[in-house]
């Protein structure tokens, strides 16, 4: 099993940024990639953004390209989304999630493991 606890968001203006964290625990071995979803009310939820642990690439979608950035620090077993000049559409709830497949969260939205979530709104 694979824990993950997210924290870091919040109310900011619209051109604003925030900077989530996601602390994973526990048998972080059998993830290879550790990534961000959202899911905005009455929406479905979409991956954000994607890195893998062992040798730092990343993967964006295409909404959040240029404002976002997702990045790692191996020996707190964190990851970091760093988001810039957001927007109101980035309003949702934020979920860290791991799963030893991309594919499965870049094209399905699936993971094996999440956070509990944490909201983001911006405002107008």
């Amino acid at each position: 099993q694979v824990q993950l606890v997210e924290s870091g968001g919040g109310l900011v203006q619209a051109g604003g940024s925030l900077r989530l964290s996601c602390v994973a625990s526990g048998r972080t071995f059998s993830t290879s990639f550790m990534g961000w979803f959202r899911q905005a009310p009455g929406k479905e939820r979409e991956f954000v953004a994607a890195i893998w642990w062992f040798f730092g690439n990343t993967y964006y979608a295409d909404s959040v390209k240029g404002r976002f950035t997702v990045s790692k620090d191996n020996a707190k077993n964190t990851m970091y989304l760093q988001m810039n000049t957001l927007k109101p559409e980035d309003t949702a709830v934020y979920y860290c999630a791991a799963d030893e497949n991309l594919g499965r969260m870049t094209q399905k939205s699936s993971a094996a493991y999440w956070g509990q979530g944490t909201q983001v709104t911006i405002s107008s």
